[in-house]
């Protein structure tokens, strides 16, 4: 008997075992992932005094030489950085067919002037016959005709001259004043056409130094103010201007503006080309400043993550920078004042993730 009572008392417990599992809660349901990271409240503040920008410089009168007629270049005298004086030849084309031309308008003028010296001395015979009574008048109307007809050959023969003239000197490309060459579009050899660009000279005179300015950053510099350029490479050389002129239209691809500075007494070392930067002195107004850091990107374009305070959820959102360097960018659009902005682990978000605030960060 008591080894049946010990077995339904094993059995009992057993069952209560099983009774007790199954109502235990299941511990293995995965709970939402929530990421730390750190923030920044945006908030509004005096904007830097002075911005920077890297150009390059540039005279500021570079025209394009090109031929004014079609045909085959057989040379180009100079190549791009050689100095070039007023009346050098830069480039010529093959002047057979003009030369054919102008020979054809020598030939047609000395006919014409022939055939106007004949017409001259019997219109002279015709008059002084009538004089006497020995020609008819219709005979002396007719002399004086022909005399007239004669005379307009003669005056369209030697524009036609003067034209096969021009279009001779213009198989040859000559510099209007001195100047150093900056860019070549065409060789030896090859068939240009009429108003191509066959060499661009940068006369000698003024510079430029040319800058690619953010569209926001035209509109807070302030009207005519004085910009300082210095050369990249040696700070020391430095010069003053202010804004010569600004592009209409922005580049397509980077949505700048073409800004050139017109220099006062540039320096020697400020050579063609050279690397410089321009700083100029902003208008002071309130702009909202977040870490380098907060960047990332949506749609190619610069955003940010940004903290639902209530959910503690993230969403991204796209800003348009004012400027930046590799510590700080100050914001143009796309954040306001309040809002929680992602500075750190913002690679590893997802929308609508729910994140832990770890503290803001300067």
């Amino acid at each position: 008997m008591k080894t049946h009572g010990s077995a339904w008392t094993c059995f009992a417990l057993s069952c209560v075992g099983v009774l007790l599992a199954c109502c235990r809660p299941d511990t293995k349901v995965d709970a939402p992932e929530i990421r730390p990271v750190r923030t920044v409240t945006a908030a509004r503040g005096e904007a830097a005094e002075t911005v920077v920008l890297t150009g390059h410089i540039r005279a500021d009168d570079e025209p394009s030489f090109a031929f004014r007629l079609g045909g085959r270049m057989i040379e180009r005298s100079v190549n791009v950085g050689e100095r070039v004086e007023a009346g050098q030849v830069l480039a010529k084309l093959d002047p057979e067919n003009e030369l054919s031309a102008l020979r054809s308008a020598e030939s047609a003028l000395a006919a014409a002037r022939g055939q106007l010296n004949y017409a001259r001395a019997d219109f002279e015979r015709q008059r002084q016959l009538l004089a006497n009574g020995h020609t008819p008048r219709a005979r002396f109307d007719q002399a004086q005709k022909a005399l007239q007809n004669a005379q307009s050959q003669v005056d369209d023969a030697e524009a036609r001259l003067e034209i096969a003239q021009d279009r001779v000197n213009w198989t040859t490309l000559t510099a209007d004043a001195p100047g150093t060459m900056t860019a070549r579009g065409a060789e030896p050899g090859e068939v240009v056409q009429a108003g191509q660009m066959i060499v661009r000279l940068a006369r000698q005179g003024g510079r430029d130094a040319v800058f690619d300015v953010p569209a926001q950053l035209l509109r807070s510099a302030p009207s005519d103010s004085e910009i300082t350029v210095r050369l990249t490479d040696d700070p020391g050389v430095m010069a003053t201007g202010r804004v010569r002129e600004v592009a209409a239209q922005a580049d397509p691809v980077t949505r700048t503006f073409e800004v050139k500075v017109g220099l006062r007494d540039p320096p020697e070392a400020m050579r063609l080309g050279a690397t410089v930067t321009g700083s100029v002195k902003l208008a002071s107004e309130p702009v909202i400043t977040i870490p380098a850091s907060a960047l990332t990107e949506l749609n190619r374009q610069p955003a940010v993550w940004i903290v639902d305070p209530k959910s503690l959820t993230v969403s991204m959102r796209n800003v348009e920078l004012l400027r930046h360097d590799p510590g700080t960018v100050v914001i143009a659009q796309g954040v306001e004042t309040g809002d929680i902005v992602v500075t750190a682990g913002v690679q590893a978000l997802h929308p609508g993730q729910k994140v832990r605030l770890l503290g803001s960060s300067s």
